[in-house]
């Protein structure tokens, strides 16, 4: 039989922590998905573990987590998708139907009005998010050099993601449902009054900081996370050249 090849369930070699993490909580559906309860109800978070049988062409999962200071680890069974992400939620999936995970409550402390809001809350970045790596990556990769987070204008307290100074181009990479995105953003279904005024709050900030910025002679270029990087950084690079590619 055919060995399984590795992108159905070898991560990737030299990976930050961090970014393991990310892969797991996305394909858990949120970090307050990979909750385990242990002895007293001692809640712990677990993780997915997939490993190819020698010779077989079989992907088994395995769910893991860390109790008393000592490694647990249990069966799942076999997945059988051609990705590493796809097998990851298949495994998830079957974790949650044997009783295995269960979702984790927001703290009493927490303002976040259910589990999936609060998992949105932690996991919305301000900076350095994926959509912004990739992008940069691309430009870096081009011979563009910028900074980073910073503000356009000084005396304004808003922070651009990327920005060229002397071309005077700043990018915003909005997430869709912080910033509203037509296409992806779900109103909330609890407390969906002050959720509707927060995001409505941050799109007229936004449409405010465009505005102060075209005023002083800046282009402005604002991309959702859900765009193709390649798209947005063409983009870039053509604006740029409508500049003389100034940096």
């Amino acid at each position: 039989m055919t060995a399984a090849p590795l992108r159905a369930w070898k991560p990737r070699a030299g990976r930050a922590r961090a970014l393991v993490e990310a892969e797991q909580d996305k394909t858990a559906g949120g970090p307050h998905r990979r909750t385990v309860f242990t002895k007293g109800d001692n809640a712990v978070r677990a993780s997915v573990v997939l490993n190819a049988s020698a010779g077989q062409g079989t992907i088994r999962a395995y769910l893991r987590w860390r109790q008393n200071g000592r490694s647990v680890t249990r069966s799942l069974g076999p997945v059988r998708h051609t990705t590493r992400l796809e097998n990851l939620v298949q495994a998830w999936d079957l974790a949650r139907a044997q009783g295995l995970v269960h979702d984790e409550k927001p703290p009493p402390e927490s303002w976040a009005s259910s589990p999936q809001v609060r998992a949105s809350m932690k996991g919305n970045r301000g900076r350095d998010t994926r959509p912004e790596r990739r992008v940069r990556a691309l430009l870096h990769a081009c011979g563009l050099r910028y900074r980073v987070s910073v503000r356009p204008l000084p005396e304004l307290r808003r922070t651009a993601d990327i920005v060229f100074p002397k071309a005077k181009v700043a990018i915003f990479m909005d997430g869709c449902y912080w910033h509203g995105c037509p296409d992806h953003h779900r109103p909330a279904k609890t407390n969906s009054q002050f959720w509707r005024e927060k995001i409505a709050e941050n799109k007229k900030r936004d449409a405010d900081t465009d505005r102060k910025l075209m005023n002083q002679g800046w282009t402005v270029l604002r991309f959702w996370e859900h765009e193709e990087p390649t798209y947005a950084a063409e983009r870039i690079i053509t604006t740029l050249g409508a500049y003389g590619n100034q940096r």
